[in-house]
């Protein structure tokens, strides 16, 4: 409880620290946030919340509600950003759009829906904020309502929560009914934009009814533990009743097959953020009284697969897991965590099999090729593993763990050049730029006749970093695993530190 206080008060400070730092430059007549300046401020929020709060680290889970956000903003008339949608790890029941097209939900609210129209309907209400670009025009208002007010509106609708509804009961001493007003036409006008996009592309706006019910429920039955949506958005029966008269005016919705597909995968998010995010024992114990009502269903099994792996109970983990694959032969997040628990348990040939299948239906599918370049590098087939992550590294974005295996796998085949150049690569993407530039100049010495490596070398240091004479670091200092990337697999009998220790040295 008191790690979670202070993440609520530290993101409570940073909003504020946004509100004011960055608009010192702006006229005294005006603090409207022009499109470049909202979205300079999105990117550094964004970072301030990756400091603070755990972000769902699932290519599936990541990928379908991007794929949602983003399928929901073709209804977007005026795009004035690009949207990129984010899941919190943390039992809070909130969601939020912060400055610049960014839109968080914590995985407490995903858990609590039960298809996917109640997902769109939230999502849609947080495209609705920016595409109106409320806190620009919130930021517009404050020479009559403050920026003490404003900051304390923008931490309670980001944040929510006791801490932030403190600081907003105290700014409404200097702003009260403006801002209560403003507020609400704000919720109003996105509720009205989340019906359209919902509805235009596919979706049931009813979904919008559902969930605030549930949240009304919750309301009822601990009014002392208010869910933070409900203390940062209207009343559920004020929106309810708005929802309500829109549906009664439109037409039929339509239907699409996106949104048919979205509404079929929408079983499988919500298990794997139930596996992910879910204190263990809980999940373990919601999953297996699925299971009595139903044993052959593929569903907890898929969720107690995930939990026993979190759990490092691999061979539990192989077993729902594969009883899963008989049920759904052709969901591929279901491999590729069968593949990852084989290799965590030791079994690499079985994991190589396991992956290749589940490459077979995608072959860019870059968790399975990650896990498989991971299992040649167990088995020491170090070449079929620098394929596998060279392939990976002309992905975009590139993931940092990459670089670190490249390093690893070609300092194993005796290419020093390549190893380092790949390790500097791997700190430079760390921020560790002393770091970086110690193996870029080692990569330049070993790379003797090798121009084109040379040119990238001189490349990324002449570009992204700093051009002071640093001194370079002292063996030993800051080595093992805190700075060594390798969650998806254990390594075993040491290889993974000896590999370690050789290359960073």
């Amino acid at each position: 409880m008191k790690g979670h206080f202070i993440k609520k008060i530290s993101i409570i400070l940073t909003a504020l620290s946004f509100l004011f730092c960055p608009f010192q430059g702006l006229s005294s007549t005006s603090f409207a946030l022009s499109i470049e300046e909202e979205q300079a401020m999105g990117r550094q929020f964004v970072a301030r919340i990756i400091q603070h709060y755990e972000l769902v680290d699932d290519d599936f889970a990541c990928n379908y509600i991007n794929g949602l956000g983003q399928y929901l903003t073709r209804a977007v008339e005026t795009k004035y950003f690009p949207f990129d949608f984010y899941i919190i790890k943390e039992q809070t029941v909130n969601a939020f759009a912060a400055p610049g097209g960014h839109v968080f939900i914590y995985s407490g609210l995903i858990v609590l829906m039960e298809n996917v129209d109640e997902l769109a309907g939230v999502l849609g209400h947080e495209i609705g904020h920016v595409s109106a670009r409320h806190l620009s025009k919130r930021i517009k208002q404050s020479k009559t309502i403050g920026l003490a007010t404003m900051a304390g509106i923008l931490a309670g609708v980001l944040v929510g929560g006791p801490a932030a509804q403190a600081l907003i009961v105290g700014s409404q001493a200097a702003g009260t009914q403006t801002r209560l007003n403003y507020s609400r036409d704000d919720e109003r006008q996105a509720d009205q934009l989340g019906f359209k996009y919902e509805r235009t592309m596919g979706f049931d706006p009813e979904g919008m009814i559902g969930m605030l019910t549930i949240l009304g429920k919750l309301h009822d039955t601990s009014p002392y533990n208010i869910p933070t949506y409900l203390l940062t958005h209207p009343p559920s029966p004020e929106r309810i009743a708005l929802v309500q008269s829109l549906l009664s005016n439109s037409p039929p919705r339509i239907h699409t097959k996106e949104a048919d597909r979205y509404k079929a995968l929408f079983p499988f998010f919500k298990i794997i953020i139930k596996a992910k995010c879910l204190e263990q024992h809980e999940a373990e114990r919601l999953f297996k009284l699925d299971l009595k009502k139903s044993p052959e269903s593929t569903l907890p099994h898929f969720g107690l697969g995930i939990v026993y792996q979190r759990m490092s109970e691999y061979s539990k983990s192989i077993y729902h897991l594969k009883k899963a694959h008989e049920g759904n032969p052709d969901f591929l997040p279901i491999l590729t965590n069968l593949g990852k628990s084989y290799g965590m348990n030791g079994q690499d040939r079985e994991a190589v099999e396991t992956l290749e299948e589940a490459l077979k239906q995608d072959d860019e599918n870059s968790a399975a090729l990650f896990l498989l370049a991971l299992s040649y590098e167990n088995m020491e087939q170090y070449q079929k593993a620098i394929r596998v992550y060279e392939r990976l590294a002309s992905f975009r974005p590139v993931k940092k763990e990459i670089y670190y295996h490249l390093g690893l796998s070609y300092g194993r085949e005796n290419k020093l050049a390549y190893a380092h150049y790949n390790f500097g690569l791997y700190f430079q993407k760390q921020g560790q730029f002393k770091k970086a530039k110690f193996h870029f100049q080692k990569a330049i010495k070993l790379s003797k006749n090798n121009r084109p490596l040379k040119k990238k070398i001189e490349k990324e240091m002449g570009g992204k970093l700093p051009q002071k004479k640093e001194s370079t670091p002292e063996h030993g200092k800051e080595r093992g695993r805190n700075n060594i990337p390798g969650q998806a697999y254990r390594f075993r009998s040491g290889l993974f530190d000896l590999k370690a220790q050789k290359l960073q040295e």
